[in-house]
């Protein structure tokens, strides 16, 4: 089982919940236990990517996924596709200067380098800034004024890197592979942020949307029915790992290969393919480019 990496590019606000929440936000997003970072879990992804497949491709669905319904122990077997978490690499936050800045943490670039690595791709160094409190950007950055960086209600000064621009443009090139203009957009607002402040805007700089429920009788806002969604904004992205290995299907069995092929075919994962994640499709949430480059496996 070779590992491959995919990467989600949210193209509208998107919704993984996790139920019900005491706090202050009714329905948050899934996060990460230990780094509260947010996250798409793999079994919401696995689920859609069952869905769309049985839509063109049952045989190839039930070789990947396993059986649905199986009758008897005889029918049942483990699906040959394996869907790890996606995790939060990049977040737009709202920007002073350039309308919107495109931000990461050295505590990330460093998941996301080892993972890089367990798929061949060699990455640049993880800078650091000089002082802790500062961030980095490259030297077309068009966030900067007067050497300060403002995000929503933060100042933070900046230092000029040249293994900034070296990610950025890694990561432009994963995420708009086709889009020449898109890469030279994302370098220019690419900055890397200390951990303490990524995390900090992880919590407070996602999209909160107030919800309530019309009664059909008045026309009126429901008694008690207003609440807060949630949503991680558009333009995030978020990587993480899949395999495929050979097919535990007992009458047809084939073998990895044959598998990722239709796999990539099936989803036509060379141009990106558009799905629909989490809540909320019915008000265009949730639609997101799911990015796996086979020469990058």
């Amino acid at each position: 089982m070779q590992p491959r990496l995919f990467h989600l590019h949210t193209l509208s606000a998107l919704h993984c919940g996790t139920g019900q929440s005491v706090g202050v936000v009714d329905l948050p997003i899934a996060r990460a236990r230990a780094t509260q970072l947010p996250i798409v879990p793999g079994s919401s992804l696995r689920g859609v990517l069952r869905q769309d497949i049985t839509a063109t491709n049952e045989p190839l669905a039930k070789q990947l996924f396993g059986p649905k319904n199986p009758k008897t122990n005889d029918e049942s077997f483990a699906g040959a596709l394996t869907v790890g978490d996606a995790h939060l690499l990049i977040m737009p936050i709202r920007a002073l200067a350039g309308i919107t800045c495109y931000v990461t943490a050295p505590f990330i670039l460093d998941r996301y380098a080892r993972d890089l690595a367990s798929v061949g791709i060699k990455t640049p160094a993880v800078p650091r800034a000089v002082k802790a409190e500062n961030a980095l950007v490259a030297l077309e950055s068009v966030n900067v004024t007067a050497d300060t960086l403002v995000l929503e209600d933060l100042d933070l000064k900046v230092e000029r890197n040249a293994q900034v621009r070296a990610w950025a443009e890694l990561i432009a090139a994963l995420v708009h592979t086709c889009d020449a203009s898109g890469q030279t957009d994302f370098v220019n607002r690419f900055a890397i942020l200390p951990d303490n402040i990524l995390g900090y805007l992880s919590e407070t700089a996602t999209e909160l949307r107030t919800r309530i429920t019309i009664d059909e009788q008045t026309g009126t806002v429901k008694q008690g029915a207003l609440w807060f969604e949630e949503h991680l904004p558009a333009e995030a992205v978020l990587w993480g790992i899949y395999a495929v290995s050979d097919s535990n299907e007992r009458q047809q069995q084939r073998d990895a290969a044959d598998l990722v092929s239709d796999l990539r075919t099936a989803l036509a994962l060379d141009r990106g393919a558009l799905l629909q994640l989490g809540g909320q499709a019915g008000v265009g949430r949730g639609l997101v480019r799911l990015l796996a480059w086979e020469d990058l496996a």
